[in-house]
């Protein structure tokens, strides 16, 4: 079952006996254990019928003994294990999960990490109830969840804005949605975010992030690119040098996809550059300020950089004078 499914069943009051809910993206697993936590039972049935233990402090033979008592004036029991990953000896429940109490809901939050698949426990989950991975984004599909989980909100936002949020805060789930909170606190329903909401709330500068300098590097506005690296190398704890390269570093293996889609139409450009069609011209324009011999020396360099940032031949030179050589290397290539 997919993420989407599972939430969709929990709205339709479709339960199953035992949910496996593991793996490296722990806010997928929070939002399905938390609306189970909140909504199966009301208020007074919780009280005799739901139970929350944490994998550290709890054994497996307490969590059994717990599933397999009946509920008190409710239909169900709901029993949510969290920090699962901390339960010793878990294959122990495998004699449970096979034949689970029809009326109890276990709840395993298995976080950063999964249940060794080859083993009977999995096997028994995905025949008696719900085995779901919570898999970490790539950074090329955060764009795209950030749109669609704000779209799901009611909302909408500008592509500018998407870009800035996605390039700061990364791909940690449960930063991006505390972050669009903020950003919805006084938006009316179906308002638009924009670029200027995300600065004033998020304090993402809508001119001096990795979108301006990439925008900037594409157009080879000199005076601009070394603006934003200057702002950069004065505020090294916000913009880490590798956070840059690995930036950058994809921003220009973007313009070689695009030297081998010349001619072709926006929406293919858009589909191979896994970009919104709104930023294709940029990379076109890119490709053509930069041949494709200078765009793959730029890769080299920014290879060469990262690991001077990470003290490969280089002892002495801090992380704002490596940026600021970069971007000055970027732009007058050998």
């Amino acid at each position: 079952m997919t993420f989407e499914q599972i939430l969709s069943n929990l709205h339709n009051r479709i339960y199953h006996p035992v949910f496996l809910l593991q793996g490296e993206e722990p806010w997928y697993i929070d939002q399905i254990s938390d609306f189970i936590e909140d909504n199966v039972l009301d208020e007074n049935e919780k009280e005799f019928n739901q139970m929350v233990f944490y994998g550290r402090d709890s054994s497996v033979q307490q969590i059994i003994d717990t599933a397999r008592r009946y509920p008190m004036m409710a239909n169900h029991m709901v029993i949510i294990v969290k920090e699962a990953q901390d339960l010793k000896r878990i294959e122990d429940l495998t004699a449970y999960c096979q034949k689970p109490t029809p009326t109890t809901i276990l709840v395993l939050c298995h976080k950063h990490k999964k249940v060794d698949g080859r083993k009977a426990l999995a096997g028994a989950i995905k025949k008696t109830g719900v085995l779901f991975e919570a898999k970490q984004l790539y950074d090329n599909q955060l764009p795209d969840w950030i749109r669609q989980h704000i779209e799901l909100k009611g909302y909408s936002i500008t592509p500018k804005a998407v870009m800035m949020m996605a390039d700061n805060i990364g791909t940690n789930l449960s930063k991006v949605d505390n972050e669009t909170q903020k950003l919805l606190v006084n938006l009316p329903v179906g308002g638009k975010i924009t670029e200027a909401l995300v600065e004033q709330n998020i304090g993402i500068s809508k001119d001096f992030n990795v979108f301006e300098l990439t925008k900037a590097l594409g157009q080879r506005n000199r005076a601009k690119a070394i603006q934003i690296i200057l702002y950069f190398a004065d505020n090294p704890n916000d913009h880490p040098m590798v956070l840059l390269t690995g930036a950058l570093t994809n921003y220009f293996l973007k313009i070689i996809k695009a030297h081998a889609l010349q001619g072709k139409d926006t929406k293919t450009i858009a589909s191979v550059l896994e970009v919104n069609p709104f930023f294709v011209q940029e990379y076109t324009s890119a490709a053509r300020n930069y041949p494709l011999p200078q765009v793959k020396q730029i890769i080299n360099l920014l290879k060469q950089y990262d690991l001077r940032s990470k003290g490969v031949d280089n002892t002495s030179t801090e992380q704002g004078e490596l940026m600021k050589e970069l971007i000055i290397r970027i732009l007058n290539p050998a």
